[in-house]
C-alpha cells in the first residue's frame, strides 16, 4: 500500500509510567500516527466517508490514551495501533509514542517507542 494518512504530535497529559510519581503527577506525551489506506475511493467521490476521518481518529486516541493507564509506553503503543486497526479500511500503521519527560538521570531530548501493525 503505498497511500498513507498522518497526523503527528497528538499532545496527551497522561498518568503512564512504571514510577509512582508517574502515575499520580502525569506527564506530557506526544503520539505520531501513520495509516497505511487506500485512498482512490475519497480521490474519487470527494466525500469524508469513503476516507478515515482523521480528525475524529485523533480524538479517539487522545481520549483512550488520556483515561487509560499502562505501565509501559510499549503498551500504549500497542493499544493506540490495535485502536486505529480498528477501521477496516486501515491495512497498516505505524504508531510512535513519545515521552519527554521520562525519568531519565542524563540530559536527553526524547523517548520514543514505535510498532508497524498490520492486517
Amino acid at each position: 500500500m503505498t497511500d498513507h494518512i498522518a497526523v503527528k504530535g497528538i499532545e496527551v497529559f497522561a498518568h503512564h509510567g512504571v514510577y509512582e510519581h508517574e502515575k499520580t503527577e502525569g506527564q506530557l506525551f506526544s503520539i505520531d500516527v501513520e495509516l497505511e489506506v487506500d485512498l482512490a475511493p475519497a480521490s474519487q467521490s470527494d466525500d469524508l466517508a469513503d476516507t478515515v476521518d482523521y480528525g475524529r481518529l485523533a480524538e479517539r486516541i487522545h481520549e483512550r490514551v488520556a483515561t487509560e493507564q499502562w505501565n509501559l509506553i510499549e503498551t500504549v503503543a500497542h493499544r493506540v495501533a490495535d485502536l486505529v486497526l480498528e477501521d477496516s479500511r486501515v491495512h497498516g500503521v505505524t504508531v510512535t509514542i513519545h515521552k519527554p519527560q521520562a525519568p531519565i538521570s542524563v540530559p536527553f531530548r526524547d523517548v520514543a517507542v514505535t510498532v508497524r501493525r498490520t492486517r
